[in-house]
């Protein structure tokens, strides 16, 4: 009988890692409150380990997100405002490197599945990144050899959508005056 692949064998379904991971500030992160729900611990639990190892996360494995970063994730995933039940801070943001060094602070056995869950997702979707960027390449070429072309088609519609030029009608009720025969007078005959 053959071995279960590694889907099935899944802590924890490829796709719902492959949702939490976000392109923040040109990196690939983590964000503190979706690895604490993978990881089963509560987001203040999985912080509060974190403060206490701090040298472990410097900028480039965690950074904390902006507040107009997370007013923009908030936006995107109708999540509460402060005050509303909602966080008092702003999340962290771990990359590949800071959710790999969270296994060593998070010491239970599920969060050492969780991570090695993590760190296959990240590789696999690196290598799919790497297999499209042959693809990515032809398509940016193609992109710049087909803008010119469009941006003529493009004229050309607005041209067409432009109304003809015509005498344009007045607004509003014309009042005509009524034509009076011009009378001349002629001289009478006596």
């Amino acid at each position: 009988m053959k071995d279960k692949t590694s889907k099935e064998r899944s802590l924890i379904p490829i796709e719902r890692i492959e949702r939490s991971i976000l392109m923040i500030r040109g990196h690939k992160v983590m964000l503190d409150s979706d690895l604490a729900g993978l990881y089963g611990v509560t987001t203040k639990r999985l912080n509060e380990q974190v403060r206490r190892n701090l040298s472990r996360f410097p900028e480039d494995f965690m950074f904390q997100l902006t507040e107009s970063e997370t007013d923009l994730l908030r936006s995107q995933f109708a999540t509460s405002k402060k005050g509303r039940g909602g966080r008092r801070y702003q999340p962290y943001a771990f990359t590949e490197q800071g959710v790999a060094m969270l296994s060593s602070v998070l010491n239970s056995e599920r969060a050492i599945k969780v991570n090695i869950e993590i760190m296959r997702t990240f590789v696999r979707l690196r290598r799919i990144l790497a297999s499209h960027v042959e693809l990515a390449r032809k398509l940016d070429a193609l992109e710049k050899k087909y803008d010119a072309q469009f941006k003529v088609v493009f004229d050309a519609i607005r041209e067409l959508m432009k109304p003809p030029e015509s005498k344009k009608r007045p607004i509003g009720f014309l009042v005509e005056e009524p034509k009076v025969p011009y009378i001349t007078r002629t001289k009478r005959k006596n």
